[in-house]
């Protein structure tokens, strides 16, 4: 007979067990709470989308759309792509959903992303994010709310040490195309001593020169001219008011004036929670202004703001959670009252007790069985000279004492 192969985990990927899975259960468990707390309200859209609801609008050069993306063609003969990020598929719900008429929304999501990149520490080709959007939202306060909650996500997650809000503004249309003149002009000047990569992107996307990690550009990125002697008054207000707002709302921040989005449907603000936490890859959240994007999709024009966050790289940063608890051990300890033992536990389980039954295996043996899961209470049913005999005991604080006992007597009553 032939040997049956083994399948094996696809590279990329993690089966999330244990403690792993408790980390990501406590950052979701506390994004959920805290959109709560912003009036947010929760949507979920589709895993895969058309491919060029990915490519129109992170840019058909972007390394994402050129090197990352899981595209295929279906039975159909449609190119699809699972989502490489949330935003985009967000807008096309709004094109396409007539989400129009709810506007402004406040929105969060949160599930698994694909990219094809070299899996390392945190990063992987099946990965995880929690995402807020504001969409319809013009004034620079779409923007403080969003940042605030993602401050106070942060320090829920009690990870705000050593996290820095770097920040940033691209200004609007006009400042932009200004700013975007002279990069070119000051690039065009160095291309020669421009590494390869940036010398590609002084022809497709000049802006991401200016935040390129390789030694050789860092000279003449850090004396490119800085956008602020191309702002505009109306983009020098806006900005202005985000930090305002920041700083009312008690949100520390710093300015990184290099910090830049590459595609053109990108305004205004610009911004990364970084940690050095992390290595290499310190950004634990990111967003900014996207007041072009449902436009080109072919939209109308429609302002948005928004972040995300990878789950993933938030759990490696929070404190191992607490395992979680059984309220009440049942145990069986004559296999007479093991239907005992699970009536009892089905009535605790109803009234809201985290509780389980031993009803299998050596008798003598259950109830140090039971004593493995570290329950708070236990509840032991026997025989004794004859008679029913049910032995409780606490271990923990007991968990809602009257309302355990009232349901306790009721079964002990049927057993006598």
């Amino acid at each position: 007979m032939a040997r049956i192969e083994t399948p094996k985990r696809i590279r990329g990927t993690q089966d999330i067990f244990g403690e792993e899975q408790r980390r990501f259960a406590q950052v979701l468990d506390t994004f959920e709470r805290v959109r709560r707390l912003y009036c947010f309200q929760r949507v979920d859209i589709p895993v895969f989308e058309a491919t060029g609801v990915f490519a129109r609008s992170m840019g058909e050069t972007s390394d994402v759309v050129s090197k990352e993306m899981y595209s295929f063609e279906d039975r159909g003969g449609d190119s699809l792509t699972l989502r490489p990020e949330f935003t985009a598929g967000i807008a096309r719900a709004y094109i396409t959903e007539g989400w129009q008429q709810y506007a402004p929304l406040k929105l969060v999501t949160a599930g698994p992303v694909f990219r094809y990149e070299r899996p390392q520490k945190g990063r992987f080709r099946q990965f995880h994010q929690v995402d807020a959007e504001i969409i319809g939202a013009p004034e620079p306060a779409a923007d403080v709310e969003l940042l605030v909650l993602a401050d106070q996500l942060l320090h829920e997650l009690g990870i705000h040490e050593g996290v820095t809000l770097q920040l940033n503004t691209l200004g609007d249309a006009a400042t932009r195309d200004a700013w975007r003149t002279a990069l070119v002009a000051h690039f065009e000047a160095h291309r020669e001593a421009l590494s390869e990569d940036s010398q590609l992107r002084l022809d497709k996307n000049p802006m991401r020169i200016l935040d390129s990690k390789d030694p050789r550009d860092r000279p003449i990125a850090d004396s490119a001219p800085d956008i602020d002697a191309y702002l505009t008054e109306e983009a020098a207000s806006f900005f202005k008011a985000v930090t305002d707002g920041l700083d009312a709302a008690g949100v520390a921040w710093t300015r990184n004036s290099r910090l830049v989005r590459g595609l053109d449907y990108y305004r205004h603000t610009a911004f990364e929670f970084v940690t050095d936490r992390l290595g290499a890859q310190g950004t634990v959240l990111a967003g900014g202004r996207y007041d072009g994007l449902i436009g080109s999709l072919g939209g109308p024009e429609t302002p948005g703001v928004g972040w995300a966050a990878g789950v993933e790289r938030l759990a490696m940063l929070i404190a191992e959670p607490a395992r979680e608890t059984v309220d009440i051990a049942v145990v069986a300890e004559a296999d007479e009252f093991a239907l005992a033992a699970i009536a009892l536990v089905a009535k605790l389980r109803r009234a809201g007790f985290s509780a389980e039954a031993v009803v299998t295996g050596s008798p003598r043996k259950r109830y140090d069985k039971a004593l493995k899961s570290d329950p708070a209470h236990t509840i032991a049913l026997s025989r004794r000279d004859g008679q029913v005999h049910v032995g409780e005991r606490s271990l923990h604080a007991p968990p809602h004492p009257d309302q355990f006992s009232v349901i306790v007597d009721s079964v002990t009553a049927t057993l006598s």
